[in-house]
């Protein structure tokens, strides 16, 4: 008896009787959904690598990697703390800065302590060193700083200490020893100097393509299902956007300038010639938030229709989902001060006409805070709905993800067989958890019909793959007939 891996018996050779066993790998009857909750948000921060994107899971990871929120419309850690509210819970953050930010430094002892990233968060770290108090040729450095956290070394002489440092990823400084390598001596300092630079400019934001990828761009390959660039509204961006979200698969939102009008936003995407299903664009009508950190601010209303969709299944619309955490608008005012103006439905239609959403107060449901159109920017009706792009993207991206295995693999009936399964298998789970209707919202064919001998003989096969979508209800009619004359018919039920 001899036992093969699959593949390694030809079958067709045999010539001794016996007893031949083949491994086979198991099969992969479906392949697994790609994330449609995770956010890639590109802003700037008092702390962080820049031009690096960073997973981040909750605020405690935020305020680790960037530092203290700022009160600036294109801090990290306020897109991410707004998300986050509306059910996110998976990013990916990208720091941009115009340049001229700068490192924190102190000295202590003799030597050069540098913070390791460039802002104003770097001003507040401490270096304290301690003598032992048994071994009186040791000392320990204590690092430290209330929101980035402490670290502690321990070391007889710098040279020791900075070697510390240097192999610590987690270390919040560096040393930078002199030639003559001074003596330890205890003593504090607090580091200073350090600069967050001014905002970037939109080009920073969107950032460089290729081997050093920056901004925008640094989010290639980070399985973002959503995308934005914080608080930037400057419309010549908008179609560059649009372009990297159809590469990426990822559902870009942008948003106009604070106080914006309608007739001037309408105006501006027809200007930038913004008319994609990549791209969502909010009306500048920006939104107060009462930050725990800065108080209440006027911020751009892209982290809630993120965070909203990013907490819902790719089938869902943001359309009518109540956001939290909004406390007014710049046209309606702060809901402490009574709300004054709401949207006609007039002024909705002109903007859902141009391709343009907005968050206002109330939504369909209620006196309360959603996203009023769920829609893109795509002129094309059957694909300017939130779910068309996402549910897209989801299902392109899922069999991106899964079926390269069969590249390679020898033509024939058993292949088709096999990629048909592994399809219609996928769908079949998207049925099952209710993203996709039932087993009659999609159909596979990947046989002799779809590929004939002419194309499988120079390599090629092809699979068609068709999906029915599910609908919004995005118009909800009641017909309702009343008075005494009306005459009303009850069945009875069955017995």
């Amino acid at each position: 008896m001899t036992i093969y891996q699959s593949g390694q018996l030809n079958t067709n050779s045999l010539n001794v009787p016996d007893l031949y066993v083949q491994i086979l790998q198991p099969q992969t009857l479906a392949l697994n959904g790609v994330a449609t909750g995770r956010i890639g948000i590109v802003g700037t921060a008092a702390w962080g690598a820049v031009a690096t994107p960073v997973i981040v899971g909750g605020m405690g990871d935020c305020l680790g990697a960037f530092g203290p929120r700022q009160a600036m419309a294109t801090d990290i850690g306020t897109a991410v703390n707004i998300a986050l509210l509306q059910g996110a819970s998976d990013f990916r953050c990208v720091r941009v800065s115009d340049g001229t930010d700068a490192a924190a430094t102190g000295e202590l002892a003799g030597v050069t302590l540098t913070a390791i990233h460039t802002g104003s968060a770097g001003n507040a770290i401490t270096a304290t060193l301690v003598q032992d108090a048994i071994i009186t040729t040791a000392y320990t450095l204590n690092i430290s700083h209330a929101v980035l956290g402490s670290r502690t070394y321990r070391g007889a002489t710098w040279t020791a200490l900075a070697t510390a440092l240097a192999a610590d990823g987690a270390a919040l400084v560096r040393a930078t020893v002199p030639a003559t390598v001074p003596v330890l001596a205890a003593g504090s300092v607090t580091l200073a100097g350090g600069a967050d630079g001014g905002v970037p400019t939109t080009a920073a934001f969107l950032g460089t393509d290729g081997a050093s990828r920056t901004g925008m761009y640094a989010l290639r390959g980070q399985g973002c299902a959503l995308g934005l660039l914080h608080g930037i509204s400057d419309s010549t961006s908008w179609t560059t956007q649009a372009a990297f979200g159809l590469e990426e698969g990822v559902y870009m939102i942008a948003t106009g300038p604070a106080g914006d009008t309608i007739a001037s936003a309408a105006a501006q995407k027809a200007a930038a010639g913004v008319d994609s299903y990549a791209i969502k664009l909010m009306l500048g009508d920006w939104l107060w938030w009462d930050d725990d950190a800065n108080g209440d601010m006027l911020v751009p209303p892209q982290a809630f229709a993120a965070g909203i969709l990013g907490g819902l299944s790719p089938e869902q619309s943001s359309l009518n989902k109540p956001l939290s955490g909004v406390i007014g608008s710049q046209k309606a005012g702060l809901v402490s001060s009574g709300m004054a103006a709401t949207y006609s439905t007039a002024e909705l239609s002109a903007l859902f006409g141009a391709g343009i959403d907005v968050i206002c107060n109330p939504a369909p449901g209620g006196a309360y805070w959603a996203v009023r159109g769920g829609i893109n920017t795509s002129s094309d009706a059957d694909t300017a709905d939130d779910t068309y792009t996402r549910l897209t993207n989801y299902i392109a991206e899922t069999i991106n993800a899964g079926m390269g295995a069969f590249v390679g693999e020898v033509i024939s009936p058993t292949l088709f067989g096999d990629i048909r399964a592994v399809l219609l298998g996928t769908l079949s789970g998207m049925a099952g958890s209710g993203i996709l209707a039932d087993s009659t919202s999609y159909a596979v064919v990947c046989d002799s019909t779809n590929n004939p001998q002419s194309r499988t003989a120079l390599g090629y096969v092809r699979a068609d793959v068709q999906v029915r979508y599910q609908g919004i209800n995005r118009f909800f009619i009641v017909n309702l007939q009343g008075g005494a004359s009306v005459t009303v018919a009850t069945g009875t039920s069955a017995t």
